[in-house]
């Protein structure tokens, strides 16, 4: 059956072109993975605002605290000396949460209407990173208060990735598929950039505020979401592109009684939402052990979850980091950690172009990891000696750390869901999605906490994890990168064997 087409798309019917449908896809669910990244981000920034050194702040007149108190301007329960541990345990419970539903969001995802499923949980999200803010106008001081707010948010934080990557991949084929995601995937780097903005401008005043405002927005998506999303195609008479095959094998191939009389054995993902929409013959949903069957799909899974350890651990303590080490404000904190971000942007796009150009994900991926080990280490030692040379370095690890982790979790997620051993089937590309970045949201979980637990020995050892990391995030990809190798001079021997004839 047919998605509910979304009310207020009928001004599109007016330019009923399939590229123009198809950038209108990808620029609304650009947006909605904006505010999903933008609501996590202001914590990263408000953390050197709960506890800082007081003694440089001025004590209003009234105030009944010692001169010698250095305390006394951090919020409670993050004044005591364990604030990096009490810190660290607010983000694991977000994430640990995160990593869990993921798992789950990816059935959820795949039986109901991805439009309805992003309404609900872009307008959760509001709900509870704005809750996280309203505790400092309700003067709230316990830290389960913060941690059952996190733990929430991280849950229907699931709602988002499998959502969006499902949709986008109902409206493009695998052809330039890097490149196009990879220039798509910005929007976890523009979301992290405006919301260590957004949380900036109130950081150092009402730190609420950084929490309230992006909720706010994220919010008000989640209803431009349910009025203007298009799931499908073939929702708006837009035709659907292929994955794998070309149309003439398609066509001589013998029907499969499974999909119905217009289904071929080896048709494309699209064909098969089509076929799906028959109400005669829907297709099953791919089980869990039978995406892990995928090839691939462990081995990028692994990947990703040390690559996104590293990714995390920047995303959530690199302000703190900052602050610490170069002794900036809250706010320039906050502002020059997005550089990180604007070279995540340029990691992604690049990593999507050279993936597409030699055809392997896995190569593209191991080189980044590989030049990312020896620049996380430069940075620590002298990343911080001169605001050039921090600059150019944060962009450059900003590129080399994410570039893979964009590349997982956009294309190469993508491809194993549209795998040619589906047949297909449509229902297998939201269970992958959710499989993939579940797994890389444990090492999401695990690099903050570690962090947090590691860094009141030395920011030396923290950066000596994440190296570790990177490491074994590249180790996991050899045999894929083996395949590939394999894969490029088979077809080197095929060409210079036509041109020898």
């Amino acid at each position: 059956m047919r998605s509910s087409l979304a009310p207020g798309i009928w001004f599109l019917r007016a330019f009923s072109r399939d590229s123009k449908y198809r950038a209108y896809i990808l620029l609304i669910t650009f947006l909605i993975y904006t505010c999903y990244h933008m609501s996590r981000k202001p914590i990263s920034v408000v953390k050197s605002r709960l506890h800082h050194n007081c003694s440089e702040v001025i004590q209003p007149l009234n105030s009944t605290h010692s001169l010698n108190d250095t305390t006394w301007c951090n919020w409670a329960p993050f004044d005591k000396s364990n604030y990096k541990e009490l810190l660290g345990a607010v983000d694991n419970a977000f994430l640990v949460a995160y990593a869990i539903g993921m798992f789950i969001s990816g059935i959820f995802g795949e039986r109901l209407p991805l439009r309805y499923y992003l309404t609900a949980g872009m307008l959760l999200s509001g709900l509870f990173t704005s809750l996280f803010g309203l505790g400092y106008f309700w003067n709230i001081h316990v830290l389960w208060y913060f941690v059952l707010v996190q733990i929430f948010n991280g849950l229907v934080q699931t709602t988002g990735w499998p959502a969006v990557v499902s949709c986008v991949g109902n409206w493009f084929g695998k052809g330039k598929r890097g490149l196009i995601m990879g220039i798509w995937n910005s929007h976890t780097s523009v979301g992290n950039i405006l919301g260590s903005l957004l949380a900036g401008v109130w950081v150092d005043q009402q730190w609420g505020l950084s929490f309230v405002v992006p909720g706010v927005i994220t919010a008000i998506m989640g209803i431009i979401t349910f009025f203007f999303l298009i799931e499908y195609p073939e929702d708006v008479d837009c035709a659907p592109p292929q994955h794998h095959g070309n149309p003439e094998e398609s066509q001589d191939r013998p029907e499969d009684p499974a999909n119905g009389p217009h289904c071929n054995k080896e048709s494309s993902l699209e064909s098969a939402v089509t076929c799906s929409k028959d109400a005669s013959a829907q297709p099953t949903a791919i089980s869990f052990f039978g995406a892990l069957r995928i090839p691939g799909v462990v081995e990028f899974s692994l990947c990703l979850l040390f690559a996104k350890l590293v990714s995390y651990t920047f995303l959530y303590w690199l302000p703190l980091y900052i602050a610490n080490v170069v002794h900036f404000t809250a706010k320039e904190a906050g502002d020059l950690s997005t550089l990180f971000d604007v070279g995540g942007i340029i990691g992604g796009i690049l990593a999507g172009l050279v993936s597409d150009y030699i055809n392997g994900r896995a190569t593209t991926c191991c080189v980044m990891l590989i030049l990312a080990a020896p620049m996380m280490f430069l940075y620590n030692h002298v990343g911080q000696s001169g605001i050039g040379i921090s600059i150019v370095m944060l962009l450059i690890c900003g590129a080399l750390v994410n570039g893979p982790y964009a590349l997982i979790t956009t294309a190469v997620s993508a491809d194993l869901g549209t795998h040619k051993s589906l047949k297909g089937n449509a229902k297998a590309l939201s269970t992958v999605t959710a499989i993939i970045d579940g797994t890389g949201s444990i090492g999401a979980a695990l690099g903050p906490l570690l962090a947090g637990l590691i860094s009141p020995t030395g920011w030396n050892n923290v950066f000596y994890m994440l190296i570790a990391a990177d490491v074994l995030a590249c180790l996991l990809l050899c045999r894929l990168v083996y395949k590939e190798i394999l894969a490029w001079k088979s077809s080197l021997g095929k060409d210079r064997g036509y041109r020898e004839m």
